[in-house]
């Protein structure tokens, strides 16, 4: 069998795949080898997590990688994969601005 590697882009995120028979879905991999998460709600059709500005904090930083042990919070995890894969994946930082009125 033929292996081949890849790239698959999806949602904004590259990563790669590996495919040994040469043939691949369109996005590059099979559901199993594509899936980003791999332990928070696997029950559920989609993780979906919402929250009200007013309660978060002044700062907050939220995982975009999926291997947060905070998750949805950032740990800081993905800087292991971006030193093993050189991509630049980071969290969504989000602040409270001073009100000017």
């Amino acid at each position: 069998m033929e292996r081949r590697k890849g790239l698959f882009i999806r949602c904004g995120i590259v990563g790669t795949y590996y495919s040994r028979t040469g043939r691949t879905t369109l996005s590059g991999c099979s559901a199993s080898e594509g899936r980003f998460n791999t332990a928070h709600e696997l029950d559920k059709a989609k993780v979906v997590n919402s929250y009200d500005i007013e309660d978060l904090g002044d700062k907050v930083a939220f995982c975009r990688c999926w291997k947060s042990k905070k998750f949805p919070y950032c740990d800081g995890t993905h800087n292991a994969h971006n030193k093993l894969t050189g991509d630049n994946l980071g969290p969504v930082c989000l602040s409270r601005k001073e009100s000017t009125a």
